[in-house]
């Protein structure tokens, strides 16, 4: 049997994950000298509530190799294959936590068919990939075959996305190129592109309405039509707005309402893109 291990930063609720049956693996989120992992401990509503009320900016933290330890020994000891899927590593660490714990358990285990990826993606490309895993080995498809459909699919990841302050993405060191620009763009509505594995600058916009209308605009111009774009609509404590946009570009890209999820951000990812951060995340048609 193959086992898919993913993490929070893939927007699979714990719940969905259960019932999906994948190793679910947290990220950690840091207040001060408290620390929360953010699928039993923390939610989103949660997180956001103490980040309004916090004078410090809280930090994240990528999940030790310890939290790996249960779930390869589980899989290995019942003779499954693994395929864990991480988040870009230049976002971070978790890909690198994978390793490490392959390496400290490989001992136990010298026969172990493991293959981790770093999948260059985040939020709901990066659900939709594991999602696509779990589609191709109920298919019956080999490690190999599936490892190699997920990859292939990965690359072609965009994801357009609005946040109302740049504050949250530049303490956090996690905004790249965009640093130059605090002084110009830090009082706008930036609109910031994620594309292989990285956040750039991409627009930005006088007010909240021109920036929505914007995102809208970008995501129009290239994002497939029909089922095969995988989607999604992101948001930070933004729900109704998410959902006038899945169903906007769900009307005009021939995509049923009910086939684009609106995922709440996790914690991890909130830390970087604060409150009222609005997404769109789909990936481009294959050259």
């Amino acid at each position: 049997m193959i086992k898919i291990i993913c993490d929070t930063t893939s927007c699979i609720a714990p719940e969905e994950a259960a019932k999906l049956g994948i190793g679910y693996i947290p990220q950690i989120i840091v207040f001060g000298d408290e620390s929360y992992r953010d699928d039993t401990e923390m939610n989103a509503t949660a997180f956001l509530k103490r980040l309004r009320a916090s004078s410090a900016l809280p930090k994240t933290a990528a999940p030790p190799p310890a939290l790996y330890y249960p779930l390869y020994r589980e899989y290995f000891a019942a003779g499954d294959s693994v395929l864990v899927i991480c988040p870009s590593a230049d976002l971070s660490g978790t890909f690198r936590s994978a390793t490490v714990a392959a390496q400290d358990i490989a001992p136990e285990f010298p026969n172990a068919d493991l293959h981790i990826i770093d999948s260059r993606c985040v939020a709901g490309g990066l659900g939709a990939l594991v999602k696509l895993a779990l589609r191709l080995v109920a298919e019956g498809k080999d490690i190999a075959t599936v490892q190699a459909e997920v990859e292939k699919l990965a690359k072609r990841e965009r994801i357009y996305f609005m946040v109302d302050t740049l504050e949250y993405l530049y303490k956090g060191g996690r905004i790249g190129a965009a640093k130059a620009l605090m002084g110009s763009i830090l009082q706008m509505k930036p609109l910031l592109l994620f594309k292989d594995g990285v956040i750039n600058p991409f627009d930005n916009q006088r007010t909240h309405r021109r920036a929505i209308a914007r995102l809208k605009e970008v995501v129009l111009q290239d994002c497939p039509h029909g089922p095969e774009a995988h989607l999604s609509v992101l948001h930070g404590d933004a729900e109704a707005e998410a959902r006038e946009i899945a169903a906007e570009l769900g009307n005009l890209l021939g995509i049923p309402v009910d086939q684009i999820p609106i995922n709440d951000l996790p914690p991890a990812i909130l830390v970087h893109a604060g409150p009222g951060v609005i997404g769109v995340s789909y990936f481009l048609m294959e050259d």
